[in-house]
């Protein structure tokens, strides 16, 4: 499909290499060859960004922008600032511009399906990164790459099973979820209350909202507090929030990692810091630099091959001990 869409403009690249030769009388010897060595124009994305909500957002935008570089891949980038209408509208606009892929990271599981449908209809391959959709019709997109979430909120669950004893009576938590129905946001809560389900102890007294931002978290954790004087655990369903939690908790006169033990999930570098300094308990790491793995995935959808359905990254946990090993080299 991709050597198809490329083959019109190839040729008339070509006319136009016989003319210039022509006109400079161009002779024998090395010359005649593509800017690029290759005489191949490069694969052109389309990736359309959540937003910028986080520090692992960020961060996650900086590994897609960098690979696609260094693969030689043409990006067509769009952020959506976190609503839906602006991503179907980006990836209306890739369909336009007949880009050879489409990649983006949806920012809720539903409503996909009219738009994947017209990028199928028009041959254009579409990969999901780090969220998931909840389309019945999987022929809609290529492949997903990204995290396992109900692995992280299993993996949180674990933690707080292990290291918060509940033998006494109840353990009060409260959760600061992401987006409302995005696939982090819902996997996350239903790995962790899997979890935490074999005993009834563990009590979720308080779950919303804080729409994976530091702002949020700590909007959201200031009314928890004035509500539930007795709560034990934080569940947050990423660093940021976590990290705002940690200055509403402060704010009321409390010690965070002491008085109120705290869970979070993606491990960057300030979630970091903090369970180094044990204001933070454990955090479930989600790695955001897939653009590696994702450019490695474009050119073989460009060029017809098959891909794996499913591609898990490869993540692991941290205490205060790993945080303090793992910070001085990571890299985000």
């Amino acid at each position: 499909m991709f050597a198809l869409r490329k083959r019109g403009a190839a040729l008339a690249a070509a006319a136009a290499a016989v003319l210039v030769l022509a006109a400079c009388g161009g002779g024998g010897g090395d010359g005649g060859g593509s800017a690029s060595g290759g005489g191949e124009e490069p694969i052109t994305l389309g990736f359309s960004q959540v937003g910028a909500e986080s520090g692992w957002r960020t961060a996650n935008t900086k590994s897609v922008q960098d690979a696609a570089a260094a693969a030689g891949i043409e990006l067509q980038f769009s952020d959506a600032q976190q609503k839906q209408e602006n991503q179907i509208k980006a990836i209306r606009s890739f369909i336009q511009q007949r880009v050879d892929v489409i990649a983006f990271s949806p920012v809720v599981e539903s409503g996909w399906d009219t738009v994947l449908m017209e990028a199928k209809r028009a041959n254009i391959p579409v990969i999901l990164t780090d969220r998931a959709v909840d389309s019945a019709d999987t022929s809609l997109y290529k492949t997903f790459l990204g995290s396992d979430f109900i692995e992280e909120g299993r993996k949180a669950g674990e933690w707080l099973l292990a290291n918060v004893d509940a033998s006494a009576g109840p353990v009060n938590i409260v959760e600061l979820q992401g987006t409302t129905g995005s696939a982090p946001a819902i996997d996350r809560q239903q790995g962790f209350a899997d979890a935490i389900a074999q005993n009834p102890n563990y009590q979720v007294i308080a779950s919303q909202t804080g729409d994976f931002t530091r702002s949020g978290g700590r909007q959201v954790m200031e009314a928890f507090l004035k509500a539930h004087p007795d709560i034990d655990v934080l569940y947050a369903h990423n660093d940021d929030m976590g990290l705002g939690a940690i200055e509403a908790i402060e704010a009321a006169g409390k010690v965070p990692g002491t008085d109120i033990k705290i869970i979070t999930v993606d491990a960057v570098k300030d979630g970091m810091q903090a369970l180094a300094d044990g204001k933070i308990n454990f955090i479930v790491e989600c790695n955001p630099l897939l653009g590696p793995q994702l450019m490695d995935l474009v050119k073989k959808v460009a060029a017809g091959e098959e891909v794996p359905a499913r591609v898990v990254t490869e993540e692991t946990t941290f205490d205060t001990a790993a945080a303090k090993a793992a910070l001085p080299s990571r890299e985000y």
